[in-house]
This record gives structure tokens, C-alpha cells and sequence, in this order.
């Protein structure tokens, strides 16, 4: 009748959705960001492609898992990959996977295989090696302690030697080095510094 409030125009663009029993709204405009994704389909496109079943409250019946919803929903709305961490990636991955959402299956991907890395990476290794040499040659042990070789300690060890009337004093010098510098598990051939260190530690 003439005269008769009328529903704003608006009231259209929201959607209901019922995601496993859980309830979502969003808008049409943010659930369409991906035109081929299984979400624009069901209730974006004219004549739907998808035939969905609707529950008592007119929202759209989908039998997913809600808990991974959350991180779809938000990537639609703003672009932005944010898991919690109590959800785990290979979750979100099935999820991204069936709703069709192909930028968000290749983040999900790269974030998988990057947390991959760091973990097959491990934690951070030493090296030590303990090099015994004479007061004379320190000067120059010092000077070839690069390449990551770190000094740790030296210990006095007396003399063994004896040239002439004077006495060589002898040492034990420890050395570290982080073993920082593996690809796959393969250690990269020391320079050679690192290998004058090696074969001065070998002595012993």
C-alpha cells in the first residue's frame, strides 16, 4: 500500500550461512571476491550453479567444518592469510582446497612449506675443535680464525719441547663454529682457513 515502509534495499547484500552448525553473515560483495570459488557460485551468481539447501532461517546449509571457516571468511574479506595457532595449516589448506579458492590454497601452501623448512633446519649445532700449538703460532691462529670459527678458550699445557736452552710453551686452544651453513643436510666444504684449523686440530 501506498504509504508502506519497505525493507531498505541493502538487507539483499548480506548472507547467511550456516557452516556445520555455526552461523557466518557476510556480504555478497566479500563472498564473491573469487568469482570461481565455491562460495560465489552458491550465492552470488544469478541462476546459482550450485543447488544448496537452506535451513528454517533461510541461511545456506554447508557441511564443513566451521573451525576453518573463520580464516577463509577473513581472506575473502581482506586479502590477509591470519591462522590461529591453535588451527593447524593442513586444515585450513582441505578448507581452501574445496571452497576453490585458488590464491588462498597457494599462501597456504607457502606457509606450509617455509614452517617445513625451519623445522627440517632444527636447531642451531656446534662445532668444537680443540687445536694445540705453541706460543709462536698463536699470533698466526688468531689471524686465520674466520669463515665462522669462533674463539672459546685456551689452556696452558706446560712444555713438551725442548729446543736448546729454551722451552716452547704448548696450548690448547678450543674453537667453535655453528654449523649454519648446511643445505639439506649437506655441509658446504670448508675455505682454507677453516681447513688450516682442521688440520692444525687434527694433531691431536
Amino acid at each position: 500500500p501506498p504509504g508502506a515502509a519497505r525493507p531498505p534495499a541493502a538487507a539483499s547484500k548480506w548472507v547467511r550461512l550456516n557452516v556445520g552448525g555455526t552461523y557466518f553473515v557476510s556480504t555478497r560483495q566479500t563472498l564473491c571476491r573469487e568469482p570461481k570459488s565455491f562460495l560465489c557460485r552458491l550465492c552470488c551468481q544469478d541462476g546459482p550453479e550450485l543447488g544448496s539447501d537452506k535451513d528454517e532461517t533461510g541461511a545456506y546449509l554447508i557441511d564443513r567444518d566451521p573451525t576453518y571457516f573463520g580464516p577463509i571468511l577473513n581472506y575473502l574479506r581482506h586479502g590477509k592469510l591470519i591462522i590461529n595457532k591453535e588451527l593447524a595449516e593442513e586444515g585450513v589448506l582441505e578448507e581452501a582446497e574445496f571452497y576453490n579458492i585458488a590464491s588462498l590454497v597457494r599462501l597456504v601452501k607457502e606457509r606450509i612449506r617455509d614452517n617445513e623448512n625451519r623445522t627440517s633446519q632444527g636447531p642451531v649445532k656446534h662445532v668444537y675443535r680443540v687445536l694445540q700449538c705453541q706460543e709462536e703460532e698463536l699470533t698466526q691462529m688468531v689471524s686465520t680464525m674466520s669463515d665462522g670459527w669462533k674463539f672459546e678458550q685456551l689452556i696452558s699445557i706446560g712444555s713438551s719441547y725442548n729446543y736448546g736452552n729454551e722451552d716452547q710453551a704448548e696450548f690448547l686452544c678450543v674453537v667453535s663454529r655453528e654449523l649454519n651453513n648446511s643445505t639439506n643436510g649437506i655441509v658446504k666444504e670448508p675455505s682454507e682457513k677453516a681447513k688450516i684449523l682442521q688440520e692444525r686440530g687434527s694433531r691431536m
